[in-house]
């Protein structure tokens, strides 16, 4: 009647047609959309929006959109919020697959950190840690030293969740520069920066726990209110603190792994209590106490380490008194215990579990009981969270079965259960069942056994036995039950398939034998009752297994030895038909029966042995051949007629293979692996990857002078700190990488001097040092090496970078200056002392005897301002002449060929591609003799201060890769200035250009020890501390020594105020850099250097930074 409503189509696109009404779902309409790149390109934001929202939403249906990422990393300077949100929104996905398109924007990013907006600055440093690129590591860690100063929460929680990702970018080299930024995160009285910083922890430094100890109270109270995930990472760290720095409870479970060693009369309080707890009242005690010990170690130690000993009971008493203190009488566990307490009802599942586990561990053990209802409660009312509740439960309930006896009806099983939830509960409920209430339990049971899942009934079988070894007193009703089970009544019944009901027979037979290993004499009537079945059962597995009873089980009582001639005729009889492994029992229960036959039934069952023996010696299965035949040679001495006078070798093997009975032993504990409450590996049952045990107790000894806990110093708020920053600012502290570490001493000419060139080298060098006083007025305060100007990055810096009013920051810091008269002193030409340090660049073991070593030289290209010279030395190691030695560009040398080599030497190297790094090749060199030692300067281009070069050496037609690692020391050359003008270029340079960073002295402690012994000749100690650290700079940079002074005031023994200042220019591109070295502390003790360098390239002076704290913070060499 009415067709056009008869449609369900039609009905289903109206009801979407009014679903959709004033969303943006058309935004997911049509995926290959021609007018994205023009929207892009609007000057309206609108339409730039609608771009953006269609291009996110392609993302969020699985398509690749980054071939727009040029056209959107355009809109990242837009003034319209909500087009900078979905540009930063885009970048985010795609930053880290496009890194050098999302390299253009990070002046944007760097501007909008200062953005009044905290969403923009939130953003900006979000983008800049999803570019995964090591050359803007630099730029992004002092983005976030400066975000973890911001007077907004939001800010400071994302460059909490920022440090992460930059650890994870360059780990080895950001670490120290990292944990100082967390320890200032941590000491934040934000919530919910706390709980990002704690993450951040947890992934950077997990095992620093010296950052905890300032704040560890503070931490304490502000956990309830961190948010719900931040809770759980913050709850182990505290726990870990707390072991390391008190040690275990005393009074908890832990006791137990080591109560033989624990003394009362030493501790001086009674502990018989505890004592009397570790055997439970409940059951088998003794084995909960085992299982407590096993628990605590594997907690202690990792049960990885602790299963692989021969014996835990060997290690019981490694602990003493000193690893424990009382949860009564200690502050620090109190607090902890306390503020945990409230997290026990969190509506977060893992937050229970968390703060289950610190009163599991920490708690005493009265106290413990406190954790059940919150697990039952979340047991009961999260469903999603179950099966992980029930694992740690079964843990808890194995050790101390009575903590969760008293709730056994909580853990029957639900219809809707899965069948790993079934088991769990199945084995909770073997664990804690008693006398009063295993009858109920048992009740459960029956009803299980007849389930339909007949796996879910061949467990429950299992833990019936698990019950009855447990209760002893109800073993005898267990084996009833069991015994059931497998008469034919219940085999033929209605439940389960054939297989299902073959595996709830093999485990009630499993159950029955482990049962009777307790106590067999008690038990031989079940023996003769199973040997009955025996010819109603079909089961293989189940057969044998009653045959392995038979055999092992041979001498007991009167009955069984009377059944044993006919029991083993029968098998004989149908030993053609069994399964293999029936055939392999059937053996051995015939010698275990002759081995122990006397009398007259000897000569019956040495007969029926030998037609065992020769019916198994043609079987078709070849196990069952072997084991006859082994058995033959071991047992000759028996099968003949009479009975051996002598018995050899092979009798003795037999009778101790076969005739000794096995003994019960509890082979249970071994098979568990307990890890920590709430982990992930408690799942797993494995260690998952960044799972750690505890923390050695008492490990940790706290010093509240260290510098993790002075990197926190003076912050209070993070509103008062974003102005006044008395903490360590970490701008431009990134360590230099792993390849710098050994430092390069290469040699310097006509790089030192005074003044613009005085370097007064005439005469001895130790003689031609002089002080000229003069009046140094107004000097930068980071030059005085005064104590207040010891963070990394001043507050002239950080207001400059954050451009707030700098003037006024300026006029303050300039009423601040200390006027003060120093001595100018002349260290005389020290480049001549500088001792070269090579570098191997291959070694005669890879290069067939010829050794290559390589140093960086002082000296300047005149071919092009981006090459750097390189001195190598070729030298024969081996008794055979060398030829054709040569080294080129691995680059070069795959698109060249061997004919055309020669001639690309004589080319321009710029020529070739400007990515790429280019060498000019050296001349080949004919022959190298044994002993030969030649040396060639090479001029080569790296592509990056970080960057490798790949090269090939060429020797005797076989062709050796290598690698010419760069040092970013000569990347520079000298640039001569007088103090006039350092100070001039100095100023010119503030802010985000100026970097400091602290590091121990030491080179100067050998030179003194030796002056010291040489009583003819003493030398001023000022003038060897000055001439150690400008050795040491000149031997490792290319660098103009500007100037060296000294305090007039200093005293004879303090080397605070030394300042010295070096100049140099990039190579590339002119720019100055500037180097100042300021020295702090007595001069007989390691010196405190504070490094400052002043460089309009942030990345290059960031990295120069760290490049000469390295080398400084460096032992001298043979010291």
């Amino acid at each position: 009647m009415f067709p056009q409503f008869a449609s369900a189509e039609s009905l289903s696109k109206a009801s979407t047609m009014v679903f959709r009404m004033g969303t943006d779902a058309h935004l997911y309409d049509d995926p290959e959309d021609v007018n994205i790149a023009p929207l892009l390109d609007s000057k309206f934001d609108s339409e730039k929006c609608e771009a953006l929202k269609r291009l996110l939403a392609l993302i969020a249906q699985g398509f690749d959109v980054c071939n727009f990422f040029p056209q959107v990393v355009k809109n990242v300077a837009s003034q319209s919020l909500e087009v900078k949100k979905l540009v930063y929104l885009y970048l985010l996905h795609y930053a880290e697959k496009r890194p050098n398109e999302a390299l253009l924007s990070i002046n944007c990013f760097q501007k909008d950190l200062g953005d009044t907006n905290p969403l923009v600055r939130a953003w900006a440093l979000r983008a800049m840690a999803g570019i995964r690129l090591h050359v803007v590591a630099p730029l992004v860690l002092a983005a976030v030293g400066k975000c973890a100063r911001d007077p907004s929460v939001y800010v400071r929680k994302c460059a909490a969740n920022a440090l992460p990702k930059l650890h994870d970018l360059r780990m080895e080299e950001n670490t120290i520069a990292v944990e100082e930024i967390v320890a200032i995160l941590l000491n934040d009285h934000s919530p919910g920066v706390v709980g990002a910083a704690a993450a951040a922890f947890a992934s950077v430094c997990p095992n620093n726990l010296p950052l905890i100890a300032k704040n560890y109270k503070r931490l304490c109270q502000t956990l309830p209110d961190v948010e719900e995930w931040g809770q759980i990472i913050l709850i182990g760290i505290l726990l870990r603190y707390a072991i390391a720095r008190h040690g275990l409870v005393k009074e908890s479970i832990m006791l137990s792994s080591c109560s033989e060693n624990y003394n009362p009369e030493k501790d001086g309080s009674n502990i018989d209590d505890a004592l009397e707890e570790k055997t439970i009242e409940i059951g088998s005690g003794i084995y909960e106490s085992e299982f407590a010990d096993l628990i605590s170690r594997s907690y202690l130690e990792g049960p990885d380490k602790y299963l692989s000993q021969s014996s835990y009971a060997d290690n019981s008493g490694q602990l003493d008194l000193s690893h424990f203190t009382s949860a009564k009488s200690n502050e620090d566990v109190k607090i902890l215990l306390q503020c945990t307490s409230p997290l026990l009802w969190s509506h977060n599942s893992a937050v229970v579990l968390a703060a289950a586990g610190v009163h599991w561990i920490m708690a005493p053990k009265e106290d413990i009981r406190k954790i059940v209802k919150p697990l039952l409660f979340i047991l009961r009312s999260s469903s999603s969270s179950k099966y992980v509740v029930l694992c740690n439960i079964q843990v808890f309930a194995k050790a101390i079965p009575s903590l969760f006896a008293p709730h056994f009806e909580d853990f029957f099983i639900s219809s809707a259960d899965t069948y790993q939830i079934k088991a769990l509960k199945l084995e909770i409920l073997s664990s804690i069942a008693t006398d009063t209430s295993i009858p109920l339990i048992f009740q459960e049971f029956q009803d299980y056994v007849r389930d339909s899942d007949r796996r879910f009934a061949a467990d429950t079988v299992a833990a019936i036995g698990l019950c009855a070894r447990r209760l002893p007193k109800l073993a005898n009703t267990c084996l009833e039950g069991l015994l059931a089970l497998i008469t034919p009544q219940f085999l033929n019944g209605e439940v389960g398939s054939v297989d299902g009901e073959a595996v709830v027979l093999i485990q009630a037979l499993i159950s029955i034998r482990a049962i009777i290993k307790l106590d067999p004499h008690s038990h031989k009537k079940v023996i003769v009752h199973l040997v009955r079945s025996l010819d109603s059962l079909k089961v293989s597995a189940a057969r044998a297994m009653i045959v392995w009873m038979v055999g092992e089980y041979n001498s007991i009582g009167d009955i069984i030895p009377k059944i044993l001639p006919t029991v083993l005729k029968y098998l004989a009889r149908c030993f053609t038909t069994e399964a293999h492994e029936t055939k392999l029992q059937t053996l051995n229960a015939a010698v275990k029966v002759t081995l122990c036959a006397k009398g007259d039934d000897l000569s019956t069952f040495k007969r029926l042995l030998c037609y065992l023996l020769e019916l198994a010696k043609f079987d078709s299965n070849y196990d069952v051949r072997d084991r006859a035949r082994v058995l033959k040679k071991l047992l000759s001495c028996y099968i003949g007629s009479e009975a051996p006078q002598n018995k050899d070798q092979s009798c003795v093997l037999a009778e101790h293979m076969f005739g000794e009975k096995t003994m019960p032993t509890s082979t249970e504990l071994i098979n568990y692996r307990f890890y920590l409450p709430g982990s992930l590996s408690q799942i797993v049952l494995h260690a998952a990857p960044g799972y750690d045990p505890l923390p050695e107790p008492c490990s940790l000894v706290c010093d509240y002078d260290d510098y993790s806990l002075n990197a926190v110093e003076g912050t209070t708020t993070h509103s008062d700190s974003y102005e006044v920053d008395d903490a360590n600012s970490v701008s431009g502290s990134l360590n230099e990488e792993s390849a710098y570490s050994d430092g390069s001493q290469d040699p310097i000419t006509g790089s030192s001097g005074i003044d613009g060139g005085a370097s007064g080298s005439e005469g001895d060098q130790d003689d031609s040092s002089f002080i000229n006083f003069s009046d140094v007025a107004n000097v930068d305060r980071n030059q005085t090496g005064g104590n207040d100007f010891s963070e990394l990055m001043s507050k002239k810096a950080l207001e400059s970078w954050l451009d707030e009013n700098p003037g006024s920051s300026k006029n303050a810091s300039e009423k601040s200056y200390i006027q003060r008269s120093s001595a100018r002193i002349s260290i005389g030409d020290i480049g001549g002392r500088v001792k070269p340090k090579s570098y191997t660049l291959l070694d005669p073991a890879n290069g067939n005897g010829l050794k290559v070593d390589y140093m960086f030289s002082s000296e300047i290209s005149s071919i092009s301002p981006l090459l750097v010279c390189v001195e190598v030395t070729l030298t024969n190691c081996s008794a055979e002449c060398m030829s054709k030695l040569s080294l080129c560009n691995e680059d070069t040398q795959k698109s060249l060929d061997s004919s055309d080599q020669e001639l690309a030497t004589t080319e321009s190297p710029l020529k070739s591609n400007d990515n790429l790094p280019t060498l000019i090749s050296m001349e080949e060199i004919t022959n190298l003799d044994p002993g030969e030692i030649t040396k060639r300067t090479l001029q080569v281009r790296f592509q990056h201060h970080l960057v490798p070069l790949k090269l090939i050496v060429w020797c005797s037609g076989q062709k050796h890769p290598v690698r010419m690692r760069p040092d970013i020391g000569y990347f520079l050359k000298p640039l001569p200035m007088d103090i006039e003008g350092f100070s001039t270029k100095e100023s010119q340079l503030p802010g985000m250009f100026e970097y400091t960073r602290r590091c121990i002295f030491t080179d100067h402690i050998k030179e003194l020890n030796n002056d010291k012994g040489n009583s003819s000749r003493t030398k001023d100690t000022f003038l060897i501390i000055c001439e150690s650290v400008g050795l040491k700079m000149l031997s490792n940079t290319n660098l103009f020594l500007v100037t060296v002074e000294m305090p007039v005031a200093a005293k004879l023994d303090d080397a605070s105020g030394l300042c010295l200042r070096f100049s140099g220019e990039i190579l590339s591109n002119s720019i100055p850099c500037l180097i100042t070295v300021t020295v702090e502390g007595k001069c007989s003790e390691p010196l405190n250097l504070s490094v400052k360098v002043n460089c309009e390239e942030t990345v290059f002076g960031l990295n120069l930074l760290n490049r000469v704290v390295n080398f400084l913070a460096e032992p001298p060499l043979n010291c």
